[in-house]
């Protein structure tokens, strides 16, 4: 993988974990001002999507090598 392509994909898991911190205090927030179980439960699972992108391009930056 050619070190833009590397750079681009830490840039943009970066920016998820940033979101995924985001939606963690927004979540956090909700919970204290007593939102809607629905809406909170909405944020966790686009929380939990996030995640998943940030793993799957974790692995795209750290290829599996076999010993």
């Amino acid at each position: 993988m050619a070190d833009q392509d590397q750079a681009e994909l830490r840039l943009a898991v970066a920016r998820l974990r940033q979101e995924h911190e985001d939606y963690d205090t927004a979540i956090n927030a909700m919970i204290q001002t007593g939102c809607e179980a629905l809406r909170i439960q909405r944020m966790k699972k686009k929380k939990l999507i996030l995640k998943d992108k940030i793993s799957k391009l974790e692995d795209q930056i750290i290829p599996d090598i076999i010993a």
